[in-house]
């Protein structure tokens, strides 16, 4: 039963590549018949300068080359969202705001020890996966902040 499923398959293989090939063939043969057709006339009489033709001008001085901005001018960048190469205690906490208002449960604008606890505690329960009451390296290597996705490009 094995071996006639296998020669089975061996032999509907052979058939879809023998298949493949010929469709293959025919199609190339199909281009190879093909013949394009000459280029429209307007565009083979396209004009050129003579040799006393008057320039457009000197050519435009080279631009400076950006550099490279340091991962400290980057990060400053981040913060400093009004770019006027200063960054205020407003710019600094912006990127806090969100998280504190995760843990800001009643909205009231101050965090207490029982809604920072709160947080906390389903923080660590959420990464105890064998409910131990411990952490182990692994589970406690969850409990990093995951990191944005990088964009692919720089626009």
């Amino acid at each position: 039963m094995e071996i006639s499923r296998f020669l089975i398959g061996g032999v509907a293989s052979a058939l879809l590549l023998t298949g493949g090939l010929f469709m293959w063939k025919g199609y190339s043969q199909i281009a190879d018949e093909e013949v394009l057709p000459a280029p429209p006339p307007a565009l083979a009489a396209i004009p050129v300068a003579g040799a006393n033709a008057p320039k457009r001008g000197v050519a435009p001085p080279e631009l400076p080359a950006a550099k490279e901005a340091s991962r400290e001018e980057r990060r400053f960048n981040r913060f400093d969202r009004d770019r006027n190469n200063r960054i205020s205690r407003v710019e600094l906490m912006a990127s806090r705001t969100a998280a504190f208002r995760k843990l800001d449960k009643d909205g009231n604008n101050l965090l207490t020890f029982e809604e920072w606890a709160a947080a906390t505690g389903e923080r660590f329960a959420g990464a105890d996966a064998d409910k131990s009451g411990d952490l182990t390296r692994v589970e406690f290597a969850t409990t990093a902040p995951k990191r944005a996705a990088k964009p692919k490009c720089g626009c």
